[in-house]
C-alpha cells in the first residue's frame, strides 16, 4: 500500500468532474426511477471500504453499492477517472467521509446528486495532538495522545475541515453512531423499503455493540497501556479502551522518522512496558523492524481497515477488528 498522500490540483479535479459530469448528461437512466438500476436496488456508490461495509450491511438485498476506492489501493491516494465521476451522478445515494479524500469532496459537491450522506457529519471528529519530534508531519498526524477536546463539535456541524482526526471506524462505538445515520439516509433516500432498513441497522449496532464489548473486556486488565504503531490511525480506539498510541511516522509509514523520534520510542518502549511494534500488511515492516531490533521488541499487523484484500486478517470490518483485538491483547500483556 503506497500511503504517501498526492494532492491533487484543483484544477485537474474540476476537470475531471467536468468530463464526468458531461458524460452523465449525454446518457440516458436504462432504469425506470432516478438512483436504481435496472432491478429496481437503489444505486449507493461508498467512497471506500468501511463505507461500503455500512452501506452493504445496512443496504441488503435492496442496494447495489459500488466503491471509489478498489482493494489495495490508498484512499488518501484516490484519483477518480472521468467514468467515476458519472458513476457518481447517476447514484441514488452516496456515502463519503469528507476530509480524507479531497478528490471524492470535489467530485460530490459537483456531482449535483441529491441524496449525500457525510459520514463525519453524522459523529463528532477529534483532535489527537501529535507526538514529539513530528513537526515535519504535523499536518497529517494523529496520535493517541488525549488532547481532545469532548466538549468540541456538539453541533452537529462537520469537523474534518477542521482538522479532526478522521479515523472514526476504528472505534465501534462512534462506528455505530455512523450506522444509525446511514440508516436513515436509506429510508428517506428509498422510502418504499425503509422496514428493511431499519431492521438491517439495528442488527449492524447489535453486531457493533458486541464487538465493542469484547474490547472492553480484553483490554479492561493489561500489563502495559501503549503501543507502538507505524500508522498512527488508532487514536479513536486507543482513547475509547483507556490505551496510549505512539506513532513512528504518523499518517505516512513510508516516510523514515527522525533519529530523535526514534530515541524517543525507544525510551518509551523501556519506561512502559512495550512489546510489540505494529505495522500494516501492505506499507513496509522496515521501520516498524528497524525499531523492533533496537529495542528487542516482536513485530505484528494491526490493520486500519481502509480495504479488504487477501492478506486482510479476516473477511469483513467485523474479522477484522476481532483480530486486532487478539494482536492487541498478545501485545499488552492482557489478562
Amino acid at each position: 500500500m503506497n500511503v504517501r498522500r498526492r494532492l491533487i490540483p484543483t484544477a485537474a479535479t474540476a476537470g475531471a468532474v467536468a468530463l464526468g459530469l458531461m458524460a452523465v448528461s449525454a446518457c440516458s437512466s436504462s432504469s425506470g426511477a432516478a438512483g436504481k438500476n435496472g432491478d429496481g436496488k437503489l444505486e449507493v456508490v461508498a467512497s471506500f471500504y468501511p463505507m461500503q461495509f455500512l452501506a452493504e450491511e445496512i443496504g441488503g438485498d435492496h442496494v447495489s453499492v459500488s466503491t471509489l476506492t478498489k482493494p489495495g489501493v490508498e484512499p488518501h491516494d484516490l484519483e477518480l477517472s472521468p467514468k467515476q465521476t458519472a458513476g457518481l451522478g447517476e447514484a441514488g445515494l452516496i456515502l463519503y467521509l469528507k476530509g480524507l479524500q479531497p478528490a471524492v469532496d470535489e467530485a460530490v459537491a459537483q456531482s449535483g446528486v441529491k441524496n449525500t450522506v457525510d459520514a463525519a457529519g453524522l459523529t463528532h471528529l477529534e483532535e489527537h495532538g501529535t507526538e514529539a519530534g513530528h513537526d515535519e508531519h504535523s499536518d497529517e498526524e494523529h496520535s493517541g495522545e488525549q488532547h481532545a477536546d469532548e466538549h468540541a463539535a456538539e453541533d452537529g456541524h462537520d469537523h474534518s475541515e477542521a482538522g479532526g482526526d478522521p479515523h472514526v471506524w476504528l472505534d465501534p462505538v462512534k462506528y455505530s453512531e455512523i450506522a444509525k445515520g446511514v440508516g436513515k439516509a436509506l429510508e428517506k433516500a428509498d422510502p418504499d423499503h425503509a422496514a428493511a432498513y431499519q431492521k438491517n441497522t439495528e442488527a449492524l449496532v447489535g453486531k457493533l455493540d458486541g464487538l465493542h464489548e469484547k474490547f472492553e473486556k480484553g483490554l479492561k486488565n493489561t500489563d502495559t497501556r501503549t503501543f507502538i504503531t507505524t500508522h498512527a490511525a488508532f487514536g479513536y480506539l486507543a482513547e475509547r479502551y483507556g490505551l496510549k498510541q505512539e506513532g513512528i511516522s504518523g499518517l505516512d509509514p513510508d516516510s523514515e522518522p527522525s533519529l530523535s523520534r526514534m530515541k524517543d520510542l525507544q525510551k518509551t518502549a523501556k519506561d512502559d512496558k512495550v512489546t510489540t511494534v505494529f505495522f500494516e500488511t501492505l506499507v513496509s515492516d522496515k521501520t516498524a523492524k528497524t525499531l523492533a531490533g533496537d529495542t528487542g521488541l516482536r513485530t505484528d499487523v494491526l490493520d486500519p481497515l481502509e480495504g479488504i484484500t487477501d492478506k486482510s486478517e479476516g473477511a469483513d470490518y467485523v474479522e477484522v477488528m476481532e483480530s486486532n483485538l487478539a494482536a492487541l491483547e498478545k501485545a499488552l500483556g492482557a489478562k
